[in-house]
């Protein structure tokens, strides 16, 4: 009798466990396909815009319910003239357009003053302000005077100062109708380039006279002019001959002409960079009165 009991529960466990991985094959087979299931409706919700799903914490009886397959297209990706749209409307920043300023350059000089904000003054000799046309369609812009401009108390009037005409001349323009300025309007020691510092303290007045211009094109000489106008960390032998925006006005990295004298082999790439200038302006010609300062 106990050996009839034995072999009897023998068969009985043998069909439980050799039933066991197929039940177990079949669970998981169910729980991957309700995961890539799930998958799918969460990609389609997050291509509709849905950001997050709420979830209720009240019990809820679990029911092994196949969810609906839906087809989607692949959503389109957006160009770069398409807005980025969601369930919040365009996320597309707008575009920051300068304000046009009422001030006058000599408010802003007055302003200035006699300048002492930063050590820059303790050796300068002169002031050297923003100069030119202020009407102007384009607009020079470097880093500082050199040893001729703080003694003239003029912007680019020694060698690179020579030069630059040159430039504005090989474009078919005239200095008089350009204006021309730096970032900071004391002379370094040395002629080094000014620090971060020095250059904070004297770069809200040109942003002010560059409001009140509103010229079509600003082109920046050099390394230090380019990163204190464009806030960026990049060379300018990453960006020149690139057009870069400004609040909405066009932004030419280029060389200094302190650096063609130095390095005669760059002006050629300088002087591509000044004929897609040159480009743009004639092709989008006004025609403008020019106020000397």
């Amino acid at each position: 009798m106990a050996a009839r009991v034995t072999k009897k529960w023998c068969y009985k466990r043998r069909a439980a466990t050799e039933g066991r991985p197929y039940k177990r094959a079949m669970a998981s087979k169910e729980l991957i396909s309700l995961v890539t299931e799930t998958k799918k409706q969460l990609e389609h919700l997050r291509v509709l815009g849905v950001e997050g799903i709420q979830v209720s914490t009240a019990s809820v009886p679990t029911v092994a319910v196949q969810p609906p397959r839906v087809e989607t297209a692949p959503a389109p990706k957006p160009t770069a003239s398409e807005p980025l749209t969601s369930l919040f409307g365009d996320l597309t920043p707008a575009p920051v357009k300068l304000t046009k300023s009422t001030e006058t350059f000599e408010q802003i000089h007055a302003d200035i003053g006699d300048c002492t904000r930063c050590p820059l003054h303790q050796q300068r000799t002169h002031v050297v302000h923003t100069e030119g046309n202020r009407k102007a369609r384009l607009m020079f812009v470097g880093e500082a005077p050199g040893a001729d401009e703080d003694m003239q108390a003029h912007p680019f009037v020694g060698r690179a100062g020579q030069l630059l005409t040159k430039i504005i001349e090989a474009i078919g323009m005239k200095r008089e109708e350009v204006l021309i300025g730096n970032v900071n309007r004391c002379r370094p020691p040395g002629n080094r380039a000014p620090t971060t510092e020095e250059a904070s303290m004297c770069k809200p007045f040109l942003l002010r006279e560059i409001a009140v211009v509103q010229p079509e094109v600003i082109v920046v000489l050099g390394n230090t002019a380019m990163k204190n106008l464009l806030d960026t960390r990049e060379g300018i032998t990453r960006l020149r001959g690139q057009f870069q925006d400004y609040k909405g006005i066009k932004v030419m990295p280029t060389f200094h002409p302190a650096y063609l004298l130095r390095d005669p082999s760059k002006k050629r790439e300088t002087w591509e960079d000044l004929k897609k200038v040159r480009d743009y302006l004639d092709n989008h010609r006004s025609f403008g009165s020019v106020d000397p300062c």
